[in-house]
Parts: structure tokens; C-alpha cells; sequence
């Protein structure tokens, strides 16, 4: 930190903002000024292509790590689950932020109601471009038809409102974090413990330069070492399955007052049929493993 102000990245989408500004805010609570600059990444400039055409890993991120080795910025906020399980040499996540609701949402047209599973009608069409998302859905109900859907939060909803889907599926957490108005929409819970969801879904990552003690420190005061107990074991079963953010792979782990860890878990091998996990222990240890083994 070369200057008195810490200088944050982030993307420039109304949710990327919503987590920086959080985090200038927790920032200021214990006395640092900050200041945020918008860093444009391969997956913003990407519209026409689903995830899983997109080459690599971390096409939410790279742009934003590139501003961070090269000295630019001092601290990235990344979504933790867009985040590589591979650490860039040279940089360190330094800390996580609390969970919020980390299941899905399917928001319904409500021309499109029916009083089925799921509440939307057969045959109807859903947008998603998380391959996770799809594969989960249609070991619901195989009789609906999955359309890629790209765009920030408020894009997505609007191509849902003008008809161009019966429903799209996505995170509570960016849905509650923005506060939006959706009373023209059926809302539907998506149960985290049979719909998974992605690894470390509703957790911000803090990401800093290794060599940056004093910004590590800062970072320290903000972490929840509770929250990174549960994504840990979450992003070490994707690390194990090779995995990026567009992998059919959901992992959901939650402790309960006793301390014990529940692990659940779902993944693709191929489309309309899941491979599902539960696992529960006193201790992380290994845990990720059995995980991986059940699975595989």
C-alpha cells in the first residue's frame, strides 16, 4: 500500500459495485479509507458465449488479478465463487466475507405458473448458462428446455419480464444484496440440499499481493474464519475434480451448533443424471476427500 487510501478492484456490474462498496464500508468501521476503481474482465466483454465456451478459468477474474500484480490496486473483491481453486503465484486470498443465502432462485413469469414441481409449467423455457444449473434442473424435470442466459442481474430479469424466458435461475444472495423488486415475478426456492450449489456461493473473496503484509493485516479484520471452514472444504472437491466455476459441480457445506460439518454435494457426468454425495463429520479433515471419493 503505497498511499494512505487502500485502492480496491472490482467488476463493474450493479453487484460487483454492491460488493465493493460493502467492503469500503466494513473498510471504514475499523478506521480505512478506501477508494474503488472498475476493472473490465474477459467475462464482462464475452456476452454472445455461455460459460462453458469461454476458454480457461477465471474469466471473471484475471483482468482484475492482472491490476493487482502490476501494483494498480491494493485489494481485489471477487464473487469467491468465480474465483480459480488455483492460487496465482504471487497472490494470496487474504480473507472471506460472511454467507448470504447460498441457494438458488428460479423467478417465474407468472403466465408461466403451474401448480407443479418447480411451479412452471411443462415444456417451459429456462435461462441459464451455468452448466451446474441445467444439469441439476433437468434431474428435476426433464421436460424443460434450458436457453443460455448472459448479462449482469438486472439484464437477466428484464429478458425474463419482456418474455424471452418462462423462468431464469439465480443466486438469492445477488437478488437480496440488491434489494430489487420482483413482485411481478413467482419467486421459488431452489433447497440447497438437493438443488447444490456452486462452492462458496454467497461468499465475497478478499484477494491481496502476498508480498503485502500491511493490506494482509487490514484484511485479517474482516475475515470469518467460521464461513472459510465450510468454503475450504467446498473449493478443495472442485480443486480435486479439476474444476472451474462452469463445471456441472455443486458443493455445499454447513456446520451445526454442535461444530459437526454436512457436506452435500451433486455433480454431472452426463445430462439428466447426478451423482449425489452427503457426507457429515466432526472434523474438516478429510472431508473433502470422502467427498471427492463418493463422487468420482
Amino acid at each position: 500500500m503505497k498511499s494512505e487510501k487502500v485502492i480496491i478492484g472490482s467488476r463493474g456490474s450493479k453487484l460487483a459495485l454492491w460488493q465493493a462498496n460493502f467492503v469500503q464500508a466494513e473498510l471504514k468501521t475499523i478506521g480505512i479509507e478506501s477508494e474503488i476503481v472498475v476493472i473490465k474482465t474477459k467475462g464482462d466483454q464475452i456476452q454472445h458465449l455461455s460459460f462453458d465456451k469461454l476458454e480457461g478459468k477465471g474469466f471473471f477474474t484475471k483482468e482484475i488479478e492482472d491490476a493487482l500484480l502490476a501494483d494498480q490496486i491494493d485489494l481485489a473483491v471477487h464473487s469467491m465463487k468465480d474465483m480459480p481453486t488455483t492460487a496465482v503465484p504471487g497472490l494470496t486470498l487474504a480473507g472471506v466475507s460472511y454467507r448470504e443465502d447460498p441457494e438458488d432462485l428460479l423467478l417465474v413469469h407468472k403466465t408461466a405458473l403451474e401448480k407443479i414441481p418447480l411451479k412452471v409449467k411443462k415444456s417451459a423455457v429456462i435461462g441459464t448458462s451455468s452448466s451446474r444449473r441445467k444439469a441439476m434442473l433437468l434431474s428435476l424435470r426433464p421436460d424443460l428446455e434450458v436457453k443460455d442466459l448472459r448479462g449482469n442481474v438486472p439484464t437477466r430479469i428484464e429478458k425474463l419480464r419482456t418474455g424471452a424466458y418462462d423462468g431464469i435461475i439465480l443466486a438469492a444472495a445477488g437478488i437480496k444484496r440488491l434489494q430489487l423488486d420482483l413482485s411481478d415475478l413467482e419467486l421459488v426456492p431452489l433447497n440447497r440440499k438437493e438443488f447444490v450449489p456452486a462452492p462458496a456461493q454467497g461468499v465475497l473473496a478478499f484477494q491481496t499481493r502476498t508480498e503485502d503484509l500491511p493490506i494482509r493485516r487490514i484484511v485479517q479484520k474482516l475475515h470469518h474464519s467460521n464461513v472459510s471452514a465450510c468454503t475450504n472444504v467446498e473449493r478443495k472437491v472442485l480443486r480435486m475434480m479439476d474444476g472451474g466455476c462452469q463445471m456441472p459441480l455443486g458443493v455445499y457445506c454447513e456446520q451445526d451448533q454442535m461444530g459437526n460439518f454436512h457436506v452435500y454435494a451433486a455433480m454431472s457426468k452426463k445430462e439428466g443424471d447426478l451423482t449425489r454425495a452427503k457426507v457429515s463429520s466432526s472434523t474438516s479433515f478429510g472431508l473433502a476427500e470422502t467427498v471427492f471419493n463418493k463422487l468420482k
